[in-house]
């Protein structure tokens, strides 16, 4: 039932890079290439274009084709491209019009804009998604998108969903998801990914239920750390892992927690730090404050520390 191509490859550390705006406001895709290009070669299982950290919200439908394409040509098949695709049905089916034409592999869809819709409205909306493109997609639930088992089994049974992505942290019903997908699709491979904003603070709990697939939004900043504690927690390093929790992504916890945006404005910030201008986010989001940034800067560094204390 599955298309494997795409679930086939999905097996690593998942980037989600930030998308670049120049002075002036307008995209720049120059520095964007060099950030998809850089997280590549530092060992990127996939890069995931214009999705939440990518500043999806706030992209043209032109901008958006324009950044999926340059991901395409930059990763040059190496690892596969997943774009994001959102809003209503009708405007999602576009932006999955645009992904397809600029060569990605598949898609991640995002809760639909505004409504709070019922069970049967989520699985009309996802599975219309679905029949109007030839690429996988990946389920995102978070926020007015939560599914109930039952619908998740239902969304399962359509060849080209794959998978689905957990930004709702809820571990009780994550469970019972996988129970029933695995009760009436024993012969599914679907997939399970921990999608939360800083998604290594849970893995372990997440590994707990068997969702070992996660996006690490540290990944677009400091590949070193979370490519440290991608290979501690895959091996078993109880140690590694426990130290780069209480030193690092703990606090940056907390330093997120701080300001609303902060999931993405926080990231783009350390993504300018480490030397590449991407540029400051765009409204409605806000920049963090000057005294967070500086705060960030100190965690980056004593996580690198953390890393040569091994």
């Amino acid at each position: 039932m599955t298309s494997p191509a795409l679930a086939e490859r999905l097996d690593g550390l998942l980037f989600f890079p930030v998308t670049a705006f120049g002075p002036d406001g307008g995209l720049d895709l120059d520095a964007f290439r060099a950030h998809v290009r850089a997280g590549v070669e530092a060992g990127a299982a996939a890069v995931f274009a214009c999705c939440g950290t990518g500043e999806f919200h706030a992209l043209s439908p032109e901008e958006f084709g324009a950044c999926v394409a340059a991901a395409v040509e930059e990763t040059a098949g190496r690892v596969p491209v997943v774009a994001g695709a959102g809003y209503g049905t009708a405007l999602a089916l576009q932006y999955a019009r645009i992904a397809e034409q600029a060569g990605a592999d598949g898609l991640l869809a995002m809760p639909p804009y505004l409504v709070a819709a019922d069970q049967q409205g989520l699985l009309r909306h996802y599975t219309a998604l679905a029949g109007g493109t030839g690429l996988d997609v990946i389920v995102y639930q978070r926020d007015n998108a939560v599914f109930a088992p039952e619908t998740v089994v239902a969304l399962a049974q359509v060849p080209n969903i794959i998978g689905l992505k957990d930004g709702l942290g809820d571990l009780d019903l994550m469970q019972r998801i996988i129970s029933a997908v695995r009760t009436a699709l024993p012969d599914r491979d679907f997939l399970y990914f921990n999608g939360l904003p800083t998604a290594e603070l849970t893995g372990l709990a997440y590994r707990g239920i068997g969702v070992s697939l996660y996006s690490s939004a540290v990944y677009a900043f400091s590949p070193e750390i979370a490519l440290a504690f991608h290979r501690a927690l895959t091996t078993g390093d109880d140690a590694t892992v426990n130290r780069l929790l209480d030193g690092f992504y703990r606090p940056l916890v907390d330093l997120r927690n701080q300001g609303r945006g902060y999931a993405v404005s926080l990231v783009k910030a350390g993504v300018r730090m480490r030397g590449l201008d991407v540029g400051e986010v765009r409204p409605p989001l806000s920049e963090p404050t000057p005294a967070h940034v500086k705060e960030l800067g100190e965690l980056i560094e004593r996580g690198l520390a953390l890393l040569g204390d091994r």
